[in-house]
């Protein structure tokens, strides 16, 4: 089977680069109050948090993103309570329409909390957490069986790396040099019920990746230079970890760091803030 040459959405030279994503970043992050704030939802600290994460992989590295090109690059997001993290990237990148974008969470809509595969661009459907690396796994087996030239990125979150069947996959990845999987873990620190190393601590998490037979590098979750760094770094056979430290509710001050904002929702005064601090951002990454 033939396929064609899959396309990057954003090229160009490095500083360019790394302004369009910075740029595309505070455009989601507004997106993301605005809906939340719509629809009168939680979730938005951890929307937050992966919001570069998703700009860097959706505006800077999946081939075909959100189309049906067979050698596409395939997204899992195993931490699917961030869906609007995700919608917001695929809105602004232009996969997903504005009249989409706005029905987030509203009557007879598709965009729930958790991503569908009934959305254009979502391959598969997450929420229960622990699962998504599995699946993440049987995409990257198939693409290869296919002799495809599409990757696999997954996106999870340090908590979920409490559930036993993360290191199952990890242990499948491993045995079977799935080297064309590439996975992250939003490294928050924390999760609903706390601080994630109170719940239970598994550092040094790069290293227990590396133990279980992974190529594992640790990258700033919110510094784009150091997330296309470590995803573009040579690979070495390996199924590749990349350990993003972030801050949950990242770019709102009275969100960062801040359990609550795990599940809470805003009200119109916090809403105002929240969005008075992204449209600075705006500005000054428009400057």
């Amino acid at each position: 089977m033939a396929f064609s040459k899959p396309s990057s959405p954003i090229a160009g030279s490095n500083s360019t680069r790394l302004a369009r994503l910075e740029h595309l970043s505070r455009q989601m992050r507004r997106g993301i109050l605005e809906k939340a704030y719509a629809a009168k939802v939680g979730h938005i600290g951890s929307a937050l948090s992966v919001a570069d994460i998703l700009s860097v992989l959706w505006g800077g590295i999946l081939r075909d993103a959100g189309t049906q090109a067979p050698g596409r690059d395939r997204f899992v997001l195993c931490k699917g309570h961030a869906a609007l993290g995700l919608y917001a990237a695929m809105h602004f990148i232009g996969r997903m329409d504005q009249s989409t974008f706005d029905s987030y969470c509203m009557d007879d809509t598709h965009l729930g909390v958790h991503p569908e595969p009934t959305i254009p661009g979502v391959d598969v459907g997450t929420g229960s957490l622990g699962q998504g690396l599995s699946v993440a796994c049987g995409l990257a087996v198939g693409l290869r069986l296919d002799r495809s030239p599409g990757r696999v990125y997954a996106l999870l979150s340090d908590a979920e790396c409490n559930e036993g069947q993360v290191w199952e996959a990890a242990q499948f990845a491993a045995h079977h040099k799935l080297d064309n999987l590439t996975a992250l873990v939003d490294a928050n620190g924390t999760q609903a019920l706390g601080r994630t190393e109170d719940v239970l601590d598994l550092s040094p998490m790069a290293r227990r990746w590396e133990a279980f037979g992974w190529q594992a590098i640790e990258a700033d979750g919110h510094d784009h230079g150091s997330l296309l760094g470590a995803i573009e770094a040579p690979r070495d056979g390996r199924p590749r970890m990349i350990i993003a430290k972030t801050v949950i509710g990242k770019g709102v001050s009275y969100m960062e760091d801040r359990v609550a904002w795990h599940y809470k929702s805003m009200n119109a005064d916090e809403f105002a803030r929240g969005l008075a601090e992204v449209d600075g951002g705006l500005e000054e990454a428009a400057a």
